[in-house]
């Protein structure tokens, strides 16, 4: 479950019984930094991709752990920045979509190219630059 404005996940088993919790930029204030969650599409849904668009980031968390792996993106309205990312969507293939709003309105798809070794936990924008 996302909660967005106490900027923190909570897990809950079908029948409503609380699992866990973690907390995402805890210090982020105004509209929270939990705005929307989506599951890899592996077959155990390994990582979570969580949109803040609070701190217009897109989050990757480990969904055992909830620990947070990396994340990618930035405040703007260049490719790959964000402008209030609101929606994160996967489809099939494992491309990653996300939606803006306040005044950013777009889509955006990110192609999933596989998977590689985390070497930094801030990837920044994930745009090809010249």
């Amino acid at each position: 479950m996302c909660d967005r404005v106490n900027d923190r996940i909570q897990v809950f088993k079908p029948d409503g019984t609380f699992v866990k919790e973690m907390f995402i930029n805890k210090e982020t204030l105004g509209s929270g930094s939990v705005w929307d969650i989506a599951f890899s599409k592996d077959a155990q849904q390994k990582y979570i991709y969580l949109a803040d668009g609070e701190n217009d980031r897109v989050h990757i968390l480990d969904r055992e752990s909830l620990e947070m792996l990396t994340t990618f993106g930035e405040g703007g309205r260049q490719p790959g920045e964000f402008y209030g990312v609101h929606s994160i969507a996967v489809d099939s293939k494992g491309n990653i979509y996300t939606t803006e709003t306040y005044r950013g309105q777009r889509v955006q798809r990110f192609v999933y190219k596989g998977l590689a070794p985390i070497t930094k936990k801030d990837q920044g924008v994930v745009w090809p630059k010249k």
